[in-house]
């Protein structure tokens, strides 16, 4: 498809993959999307209904709904009414559905699970608890290991310079598609190999950042702080999105080589051409032709010079001594056609 577009196409293909590149770096850099997954927390005090009697409104102060537990052992002589009698059998199977409740619970539904979402900087989670769900964010560079701090900072510096050249390459490109519009083509050819150097450099940033951020991720995720590590995660979209963002930089990037080496290829092609076809104009006419014509043909005088300082006018079936010679004997030392030398046989 690149052999069929014309120079100005291709470089419009390029200028159109490099700024869709940018584009894609810098909205995934600035998320938080890069994995996403559960964390696995215990539950708050006041999350259950067992221990919902434990709790008061504002999580300090008790309920006081409930009936206390009347002691089985004390023997009372007060006569209980059908009413009373209803509430409190009732009573005692709201207690044996929380001690049954209590005893379920004291497995892994003590644990509950929240969403969490990471990138190069924060590290959010959602709060369900509640009627208001929030979302709470920490930085995620206090939260990988002293040891791989160091590699988290690379891959940040490794990102900036990958989307640096990405905009210096799409700066190159629109010059070079000025000096196309301007019929500048040896300007445009040298922009266009510098162009093509940055956008080879910015995807080979790239994809070293990219590495590097994944596994400070899994090393984080391995020895990082217990109330963070997450039970399942995977790859979010901003992830995919800088992955997408690298395989532009690169297409980018080999149609803008193509673009250089094909031109290259194509100005040499036509050099030779006009080369050729300039050798075969200037050869020098014959004897015959500038003798005998007559005022058939017309010849330049200074052309006639030249070929005759060259040796091209010598009549080889004369001999020696005989006839005219025009030749590098018969010019003088200012360039001028000297006497015509006659001798005899």
């Amino acid at each position: 498809m690149l052999e069929q577009m014309s120079r100005r196409q291709r470089s419009l293909l390029s200028l159109f993959l490099t700024s869709l590149a940018l584009t894609l770096s810098v909205c995934a850099f600035c998320t938080s999307y890069w994995c996403e997954g559960m964390h696995k927390v215990v539950k708050p005090l006041c999350l259950s209904p067992v221990k919902m009697k434990n709790c008061g409104q504002n999580n300090s102060q008790p309920y006081t709904t409930e009936a206390p537990t009347p002691d089985p052992k004390v023997q009372t002589n007060v006569t209980l009414t059908p009413q009373q009698r209803e509430e409190l059998s009732n009573l005692r199977r709201k207690q044996l559905a929380n001690a049954v409740h209590y005893i379920w619970e004291t497995g892994e539904d003590k644990y509950m699970l929240r969403y969490f979402h990471t990138g190069f900087w924060l590290s959010c989670e959602k709060h369900n608890e509640g009627e208001d769900q929030v979302e709470k964010c920490r930085s995620f560079i206090e939260l990988t290991p002293g040891e791989t701090q160091g590699v988290l900072w690379l891959s940040v510096i490794s990102e900036f310079m990958y989307i640096g050249l990405l905009a210096m390459g799409f700066l190159l490109m629109c010059v070079e598609a000025l000096c196309l519009c301007a019929e500048r083509e040896m300007n445009a050819l040298k922009i266009n190999a510098f162009a093509a150097m940055c956008t080879v450099l910015s995807g080979m940033m790239g994809m070293v950042a990219h590495m590097m951020y994944t596994t400070v991720f899994q090393m984080t995720v391995s020895i990082g702080p217990k109330d963070w590590r997450p039970q399942t995660w995977d790859y979010g979209w901003s992830f995919a999105m800088a992955w997408l963002s690298f395989s532009c930089c690169m297409a980018a990037a080999v149609a803008t080589l193509n673009s250089y080496t094909k031109t290259i290829i194509e100005m040499k092609h036509r050099a030779r051409v006009r080369l050729e076809e300039a050798r075969n104009a200037n050869v020098a006419p014959s004897y015959e032709d500038v003798v005998q014509a007559g005022g058939a043909r017309v010849f330049s005088i200074s052309q006639l010079i030249q070929l005759a300082q060259q040796g091209a006018l010598m009549d080889p079936l004369w001999p020696r001594g005989v006839g005219p010679a025009v030749g590098p004997l018969a010019c003088g030392p200012m360039g001028q056609l000297g006497a015509v030398e006659m001798g005899l046989g």
